[in-house]
């Protein structure tokens, strides 16, 4: 007598396959959660260092601008007319800055406040005629960002060499949804000895 033996042949069953693909598929889908999010965070941490290397470019070039610049005038609530020929200090600070530019002695301004229905910081070149508007539309300044001029005043009324500071503090709002706090700040002094 011969008994037949069954052979049970080793191998995956459907049911296996099934529960195998569908843990791959969860972890595959957590992985490309986790990189979509890690991709938007580089997104923003990118837009925001952009911005900053914005203001810093910014402040640096208004610093080296007034660096070599002199007659300054501060401009303050009390008095709101941007371009002057006399000096002006202004410890308390002010939201512009009026001086000559030593490349063609022309009226430079700086101000902080609103043009054409835009905040941001404006810059002219032709006395005030125009302005150019500096920061982009996602930075919005508080009011404590401005201008803070000693020593403008010519001698023998003064004795300090022109020093001027200048002050940025705001917001920078992307998209919307994530908004960053900034806080900048320099000091210029002429480079034109006024003592």
């Amino acid at each position: 007598m011969q008994k037949n033996i069954i052979k049970k042949e080793s191998g995956y069953t459907i049911l296996e396959t099934m529960i195998a693909i569908s843990l791959f598929i969860v972890i595959v889908m957590a992985g490309m959660g986790a990189l979509l999010n890690a991709n938007l965070l580089s997104n923003k941490a990118q837009n925001m260092r952009s911005i900053m290397d914005n203001l810093s470019f910014i402040v640096e070039d208004m610093g080296r601008n007034m660096r070599t610049g002199y007659t300054y005038h501060c401009v303050d609530s009390v008095d709101p007319v941007l371009t002057h020929t006399n000096a002006r200090s202004c410890p308390s600070g002010g939201g512009g800055i009026s001086f000559k530019s030593s490349l063609d002695s022309s009226q430079w301004v700086y101000f902080i406040g609103t043009y054409n229905g835009k905040p941001g910081i404006f810059k002219s070149v032709d006395g005030g005629v125009s302005f150019v508007q500096l920061t982009p539309d996602e930075v919005i300044l508080n009011p404590v960002s401005g201008f803070s001029v000693l020593g403008a005043e010519p001698p023998p009324g003064d004795n300090q060499q022109p020093f001027v500071t200048i002050k940025l503090v705001g917001t920078i709002i992307l998209n919307s949804t994530v908004s960053t706090p900034f806080s900048l700040q320099t000091s210029v002094s002429q480079r034109l000895v006024d003592l």
